[in-house]
């Protein structure tokens, strides 16, 4: 669906459940994701968001010339507002070499050029410095900290310019 200097961003498939779960099951990417998730709720996740509603989007992130599995990215309802939020999740392998900032800088154009979308939000633990770091890269501000899921959260958005 989409394509970058050296990424494909496909639309999540059943295919695509061996590679995506390999993301619930590792304890560096679910650090500040609420830790690894167990077989059953991987498998309902998984079935989720392949059956999502018109307002979620889940794209696998493969590598071009591998065409190896990098991560996912997606676009879905946020918790508690009515803008949709970006989150991404790749393999420690892959940090760190500007994957995630080459694949979410897509998406944020995609959500506010092409659906045309007023804002979109993203939610990281406070304590992911990386994350916050590469949503300020992206040129989301951050708007706010809460308390969810036991920890604090930032709460960044992007606007078109």
């Amino acid at each position: 669906m989409f394509e970058t200097e050296r990424c494909y961003i496909n639309l999540f498939r059943k295919n695509d459940f061996a590679d995506v779960k390999k993301i619930f099951l590792n304890e560096d990417v679910r650090r500040y994701l609420g830790g690894i998730r167990d077989e059953e709720s991987t498998s309902a996740i998984l079935t989720s968001m392949l059956n999502s509603s018109d307002e979620a989007f889940y794209w696998v992130i493969r590598e071009k010339q591998s065409n190896n599995f990098i991560g996912l990215v997606s676009l879905d309802p946020h918790h508690n507002s009515i803008f949709l939020e970006l989150s991404y999740q790749l393999l420690p392998n892959w940090w760190g070499n500007g994957y995630a900032t080459e694949t979410a800088r897509t998406i944020i154009h995609f959500s506010l050029y092409e659906l045309k979308l007023k804002k979109i939000v993203a939610e990281t633990q406070s304590a992911n410095i990386s994350s916050c770091s590469l949503l300020e890269r992206l040129g989301m501000q951050l708007e706010y900290k809460i308390i969810r899921f036991g920890a604090e959260q930032a709460i960044y958005s992007i606007k078109p310019s």
